[in-house]
């Protein structure tokens, strides 16, 4: 069974960076130019990967602030 849209995207917004310089932050905290560095980079591979790139266009588009009360 796959997930509901709605909880990938809580997933995402509380998932926490594993590695890396905000390595334990949540991925709705990172700031955005690392964002912006990663997608210049590529993001990784599987789920965190696409993770990051939805974090990367929330952040890109001003929305993080109308996804704050999803953190956890």
């Amino acid at each position: 069974m796959t997930e509901q849209p709605n909880q990938l995207l809580i997933d995402a917004v509380n998932q926490t960076m594993p590695f890396g310089k905000y390595a334990g932050r949540k991925l709705l905290e990172l700031p955005e130019p690392y964002l912006v560095w990663f997608s210049q980079k590529g993001f990784p591979e599987g789920k965190l990967g696409q993770q990051l790139a939805l974090m990367h266009e929330i952040k890109v588009n001003g929305l993080e602030n109308m996804l704050q009360p999803l953190l956890r």
